[in-house]
């Protein structure tokens, strides 16, 4: 990833997704309103933090990729498999539908989706130009939502798989993300003889790789163009929020995609 500073705002890019036809940015938390233990830049309006700096950081994170605030498509995350397509921006007042995935074709239609170690999955197919966002924790991961969202792509606008570009991007990463029995037997099932690849055994402790785990359910469904930022939040809070590393008391990064 390519790291890019405006004012106090930092954020990144996927080189693979930095091509014409197409925003992005997947934001740190440097640069926003929110004080302690939201710092800075939240984008999450249900953690505690007072909605009109969070409409604020997001407006002005915005700003910086010089969009305007109506042009924004968001969901209430809730570690599920649905997926939403969309062909106009969220109305003021309208509410927001539960899901974990958003998928356009439309441009001038930004979509936001808000992280704190789950896993941020971007998704391009620059053929039929679509673009796709998922949220996957461990629910999501091992539910494959990955995979649903690139059928969903395939179902509604005849998607190549092959063709799809996909990136990864900064989430908790395999040496802090410890599981119990009850994740490892769900891992188990749905991963089956490849679930060795994604659990690492260390001084008896079980840990989930989310980052391999959604590389092989995306190469399984047919996409094999996969960019990966190997960022572990919780190693690096100083620019990213992490759930676990601030004991659930923290905000979340804003990642942006949008058709242009």
């Amino acid at each position: 990833m390519q790291v890019y500073q405006m004012g106090s705002i930092k954020y990144y890019k996927f080189s693979s997704f930095n091509i014409p036809g197409i925003v992005h940015a997947i934001f740190t938390r440097h640069g926003g309103a929110s004080p302690a233990p939201w710092r800075s830049l939240n984008f999450g309006a249900s953690v505690g933090d007072d909605l009109t700096r969070v409409m604020l950081n997001r407006n002005n994170a915005l700003g910086v990729l010089k969009l305007k605030p109506d042009v924004v498509y968001d969901v209430y995350q809730v570690h599920s498999t649905e997926i939403v397509y969309t062909d106009k921006p969220l109305a003021v007042g309208e509410p927001h539908i539960k899901a974990d995935a958003i998928i356009t074709n439309i441009p001038n239609i930004c979509l936001i989706m808000r992280f704190a170690d789950c896993v941020p999955i971007l998704l391009f197919d620059p053929q039929n130009r679509i673009i796709g966002i998922a949220h996957a924790g461990w629910k999501g991961t091992v539910n494959k939502i990955a995979a649903k969202t690139v059928t969903k792509m395939v179902q509604n606008f005849g998607t190549n798989p092959s063709d799809v570009l996909a990136a990864i991007g900064p989430s908790i990463g395999p040496d802090h993300y410890q599981v119990g029995e009850d994740v490892i037997n769900k891992v188990a099932i749905s991963f089956g003889n490849t679930s060795e690849e994604v659990l690492i055994l260390n001084n008896g402790k079980s840990y989930f790789d989310l980052w391999k785990a959604n590389q092989i359910i995306l190469t399984e469904v047919g996409v094999n163009k996969i960019d990966v930022a190997g960022i572990c939040t919780q190693c690096n809070l100083d620019d990213w929020y992490s759930h676990r590393g601030e004991h659930e008391k923290t905000g979340r990064f804003g990642v942006v995609l949008g058709l242009c």
